[in-house]
């Protein structure tokens, strides 16, 4: 079977001749052709017929998944009323009674877990989803395992629920499907503030239901180091904030597994140079500047300290510890970081200073030779290293051809990069980042803002275009992009409203990239859907913050400005 981006669309899903609220798909399908059609699921009878044989454990825990959520959503419609005008169409539905998986003529069988790690541009996404009127079986065909689990997100938000009826509206319903982008991701640090396993699982079902497909954890950085090394068990042991605030590698290799299984890829990071000041705790002599004053001339935050990377025994000992973290990781990927290095920390560093001039080399030449060690190393372990966009535009270093830069200071300096020839991940600070428009953090200044003003609303997100400013020659360097959640300010208790629903926005910008329709998306169609989802993730466990007043939920397009 072959799946195309570019069928028309077929379907009478716009406008008045659909009842109001039902379009509930996010991120957005490729192709969407539907009917008006009334049809009933018995969750207790309903069966996933899994037509594959040797069908992975992974799969077979996807459809017990999603069979948990076809009975436990319960998911009134967004209309006033919440679905008590649908009973008359209900009474003489049909009701189907299974859904039909199976995997394309030839192609491989393979966990979940395996697809969801492969190198992008390599995974297999894409599914078709067929549901008849006429209560005949529902189908779900792909090429992969793993495109059978984003088809089966799909299916389960199609159903609503009401007086003990979970039902659709909109049958027959016909969805072929695709990611414009092989790259959609979330950051999470989890450096400055601790958050628990548990926190990070249940981000992660609710990545898995918008389709996002990468974890980029950034796990260490000046604050705390809650990472266990095997060969560096003192990192974790002097740099954690307590004994029980620490990941243990039993802990990484849950965490990458149960991420797997949903078809996401974990992307760890561990910032270099910068933003290392505690690993001063148990390798002193290795940090430049460590908790420097005032620390405002020595770095971008409290506290100062930076790798003093000119000296080899910190280069060999930090490609060493990069190898040692990557090769526990399935990924093909590894940041190694790269950001706001201040050349202050070594300007009066005795040992930094000692070694240029002994060798005759410049900060920038040291700098170029420890991320070649590094990467090095890296890519030894065949994994393609990835930055922050500093290390392209500040400095004069060489890097492979195959390192993926990420833009974040502006999403204005992606042209540049490009223009360099490499690919890129969009995660501009002016549109993506979580936690701007907070307020200041740091004491002793009241009247301050966040660095990155104002906060950034979902639908100021979703006007971004990854596409703006580059040539179309440009536009295969782009690999996709990702919202990031810098932790200065969240944890535990409040990750769940500060990310929900507004990372869906990205999600639907580099999954869909625009309407089934072929027009742009926009704010004023997508936000009855987003609506939707938030809804649905609150009934799933999700402390997702609401967008609007319950009564502009219900109503489509009657709190718009000009409405």
């Amino acid at each position: 079977m072959a799946f195309s981006r570019h069928v028309a669309i077929l379907a009478l899903v716009a406008g008045c001749l659909l009842p109001s609220g039902v379009q509930a798909l996010w991120p957005i399908p490729t192709t969407l052709e539907t009917g008006m059609t009334a049809l009933k699921i018995s969750p207790s009878e309903f069966y996933f017929d899994v037509q594959i044989e040797g069908a992975p454990s992974d799969l077979l825990d996807a459809v017990a998944q999603s069979q948990y959520y076809l009975e436990n959503d319960k998911l009134g419609r967004l209309v006033v009323g919440r679905g008590a005008n649908d009973t008359t169409a209900l009474a003489s539905a049909m009701t189907v009674s299974n859904l039909t998986l199976s995997l394309t003529s030839g192609a491989t069988v393979e966990p979940i877990s395996s697809e969801a790690v492969k190198p992008l541009g390599t995974r297999s996404e894409e599914y078709a989803l067929t549901i008849p009127a006429d209560g005949s079986a529902a189908t779900l065909t792909a090429n992969s395992t793993l495109g059978l689990y984003r088809g089966l997100t799909t299916f389960n938000q199609l159903f609503y629920y009401y007086g003990g009826v979970t039902y659709t509206l909109l049958a027959p319903i016909t969805i072929t499907d695709a990611p414009a982008y092989p790259f959609r991701g979330l950051t999470l640090d989890t450096s400055r503030n601790y958050y628990p396993v548990g926190d990070l699982l249940r981000t992660l079902d609710a990545m898995s239901w918008v389709k996002i497909n990468t974890f980029h954890w950034h796990i260490t950085d000046s604050q705390s180091f809650p990472l266990e090394v095997a060969q560096y068990p003192e990192l974790a042991i002097n740099g954690a904030y307590s004994p029980q605030e620490v990941y243990t590698a039993s802990d990484v290799q849950y965490i990458v597994q149960y991420a797997a299984a949903r078809g996401i890829d974990v992307l760890m990071e561990i910032d270099t140079p910068g933003h290392t000041a505690i690993i001063a705790a148990t390798y002193p002599e290795y940090v430049a500047c460590f908790d420097a004053r005032p620390w405002a001339d020595f770095a971008n935050e409290p506290p100062a300290g930076q790798l003093r990377f000119a000296l080899p025994e910190v280069m060999n000992f930090t490609a060493s510890l990069l190898s040692d973290i990557a090769e526990t990781l399935p990924s093909s990927y590894f940041s190694t970081g790269g950001d706001e290095l201040n050349t202050n920390c070594y300007t009066d560093d005795y040992p930094t200073q000692q070694q240029l001039n002994s060798t005759g080399t410049t900060l920038n030449d040291a700098l170029d030779t420890f991320t070649q060690t590094t990467h090095g190393a890296l890519i030894a372990q065949g994994k393609t290293p990835v930055v922050w966009e500093e290390m392209v535009l500040n400095w004069n270093i060489t890097l492979s051809n195959e390192t993926i830069v990420m833009i974040w200071i502006s999403s204005a300096d992606a042209a540049a990069v490009v223009e360099k020839g490499f690919r890129i991940i969009q995660a501009p600070s002016n549109y993506f980042y979580l936690d701007c428009g907070a307020g200041e953090w740091l004491g002793d200044d009241p009247t301050g803002n966040s660095w990155c003003d104002p906060f950034k609303t979902w639908s100021e997100s979703y006007t971004f275009d990854p596409l703006a400013n580059l040539t179309e020659a440009q536009y295969g360097l782009v690999l996709g992009g990702e919202q990031l959640l810098w932790s200065e300010q969240s944890g535990p208790q409040n990750v769940d409203p500060i990310v929900w629903p507004r990372a869906a926005s990205s999600a639907e910008i580099f999954w869909s990239a625009k309407q089934p329709t072929g027009a742009p998306l926009n704010v004023t169609e997508a936000l009855p859907r987003l609506h939707d989802v938030r809804y649905r993730m609150v009934q799933r466990g999700i402390n997702a913050i609401p967008l609007q007043p319950q009564w502009c939920a219900l109503r489509p397009d009657a709190c718009d400005l000009y409405a």
